[in-house]
């Protein structure tokens, strides 16, 4: 079992490469879940649970908190940070 924190940094680079990552152009559908950070994000945080549940999320209900909190901080994180940074509007 590995660490919250661990586990959201996991998550947010796993939705990164599935949402934006150009090695998946050639294979990516043209799915709304496949587009974006929040739905992506979800369903990164199910398959990350089955192989690598949170200390503080190991039973059932951890399953479907671990797809919103790795929903959530993805769609948190991609909102603040661009590949230049953080993202300053004027």
């Amino acid at each position: 079992m590995i660490n919250l924190m661990t586990f959201i940094l996991i998550c947010y680079g796993t939705t990164m490469i599935v949402v934006y990552g150009k090695i998946l152009n050639p294979i990516r559908p043209d799915w709304e879940v496949f587009k974006c950070t929040l739905c992506s994000g979800f369903w990164v945080g199910l398959f990350w649970w089955f192989l690598l549940p949170p200390e503080q999320l190991d039973n059932v209900a951890g399953c479907f908190a671990s797809g919103f909190l790795s929903a959530g901080t993805s769609y948190f994180i991609s909102k603040i940070v661009n590949d230049d940074g953080f993202k300053i509007s004027k």
